[in-house]
């Protein structure tokens, strides 16, 4: 396979510099790409990660590949890892910006069992048992790639598990049921515990009304797993090239043509995996089958002992709450508290500090210790969000050999690793092997009421949006 000749400074080891700042108003439903070789947004995990990694540069002339991975985050990165572990395939891969620039360094570093925003018994309603019980046992074997995937990499890791905290007395019994369910139905070991338990032994949350613990669950620092990524798959042989949109993609004699500001990259096979940063224009296949929606996050300075004693803070183990519009948030290593909620709607609206306020009153109503506290970083980024709240590890179209990893909805720092071990799969021509719902069917249009799927619903959604936060606010806050 031919590459590009990488540029000086990928020559001597350096990651590519930025061509542009951060746009913190991109939108991927109105940008037609995320830019070219744009900074990093102001992430705490960018900010205490070090230095990124050497790259390969951006393309710099027609070029030919065997395998072309578009998106350098979490997922991208690891499916060029399986190509080369599990298929001898070494992947060229294409980002637009600077390696892992989007969800991968955005995200609140929660590694938890699931993929996508369903909960089992959710599966069980729309897949049936047996199918439930076959995208469980995926969710599980994931957590064990994720941790074999990390188990070399200095990324933080705060393992022992998840605590799922009921926001109101109500939220309780669905809460049991499902702890129920998990443990008799799905031999996980869920198990529940009241308001008082867990204000005295784990966490003070004072809209605490219980939770719900279960076994597997890790916190990461997301900029240093990213980065470890990208080291670990250039060890492997992978090319990675920053500041190299795809700006056009044609398909002509099963041969594919991206289109680059340095040049053309022909590839026999495409794995796309570019999350929440997936431009409408990207490819045909994927034109209105995502719903992007921002995430907010925050970072405080470092707690002292005596704050850290006031808000009773003896877990770092990843906690979210039960709302509809869920809030996540741990201790950080360094003591620092991290939480995060929905944001703004549109990307325009984004940089309004209000969004910021908001998340921080979030944080003083759970710790009032906290009321004031300095806050070191903030950020927001886009999650990619699939129209029926689950992930899609697909080939779209038999006859073509395009693949793509999207939707995870929030739930990507674990499952990426195993949604790019599938990838690779599909790409290595293994793909009839895998039989569950997120992997045989696409990612649908929006649809209303998940009974009238329509790609005309599409230029409505932000509106349905509006509408839905509004009467999520009042299911999680008021009724």
């Amino acid at each position: 396979m031919e590459t590009t000749t990488p540029k000086a400074g990928a020559e001597a080891g350096q990651a590519t510099a930025p061509a542009q700042p951060y746009d913190p108003a991109y939108d991927p439903l109105k940008s037609a790409t995320p830019g070219v070789g744009r900074d990093y947004a102001p992430t705490y995990w960018v900010g205490t990660a070090g230095a990124p990694p050497a790259d390969d540069g951006p393309i710099t002339q027609d070029t030919d590949a065997d395998v072309v991975i578009i998106g350098s985050g979490f997922t991208g990165l690891t499916a060029a890892i399986f190509l080369a572990q599990e298929y001898g395939i070494k992947a060229t891969v294409l980002e637009a910006n600077r390696s892992s620039w989007g969800c991968s360094t955005r995200n609140g570093g929660q590694a938890q069992c699931a993929s996508g925003r369903l909960k089992r018994s959710q599966w069980i309603q729309r897949y049936g048992l047996d199918a439930a019980l076959k995208l469980h046992r995926e969710c599980v074997d994931a957590m064990h790639t994720f941790k074999g995937l990390i188990a070399d990499i200095d990324c933080d890791p705060q393992p022992g598990g998840h605590l799922y905290v009921a926001h109101r007395d109500k939220v309780m019994p669905t809460l049991e049921k499902e702890a129920k369910l998990l443990r008799e139905t799905f031999d996980y070991d869920a198990r529940i515990l009241d308001a008082d338990t867990v204000k005295r032994e784990w966490i003070g949350d004072q809209e605490a009304a219980g939770a719900m613990h279960e076994p597997e669950g890790i916190g990461i620092h997301a900029g240093k797993l990213a980065f470890g990524y990208l080291r670990k798959a250039r060890a492997l042989g992978v090319k990675v090239h920053p500041a190299s949109p795809v700006q056009g993609f044609e398909t002509r004699g099963g041969v594919h043509y991206l289109k680059t500001p340095g040049g053309v990259v022909k590839a026999r096979a495409v794995g796309i995996a570019t999350g929440g940063y997936t431009s409408q224009g990207l490819h045909r296949e994927l034109k209105n089958r995502l719903l992007p929606i921002l995430s907010n996050s925050l970072v405080t300075r470092p707690l002292t002992d005596s704050e850290i004693d006031a808000c009773n803070m003896r877990t770092h183990q990843v906690i979210t709450d039960t709302r509809v519009l869920r809030h996540y948030y741990r201790l950080l290593p360094d003591n620092r508290l991290q939480i995060g909620s929905r944001s703004a709607i549109t990307g325009r609206d984004a940089p309004q500090k209000k969004y910021e306020a908001l998340l921080a009153g979030s944080m003083h109503r759970k710790f009032p210790a906290l009321e004031g506290i300095q806050v070191d970083y903030s950020w927001w980024g886009w999650v990619d969000v699939s129209h029926d709240m689950m992930p899609r590890i697909h080939q779209p179209n038999p006859r073509e050999t395009v693949y793509y990893a999207l939707g995870y909805g929030g739930n990507g720092v674990m499952y990426s690793a195993q949604a790019g071990r599938r990838l690779a799969q599909w790409i290595a021509g293994h793909g009839q092997e895998l039989d569950l719902p997120i992997f045989t069917s696409k990612l649908p249009f929006p649809n209303l009421r998940e009974k009238v799927e329509s790609q005309a619903f599409a230029p409505f959604r932000r509106f349905g949006q509006r509408f839905l936060y509004r009467w999520y606010y009042l299911k999680d806050e008021v009724l």
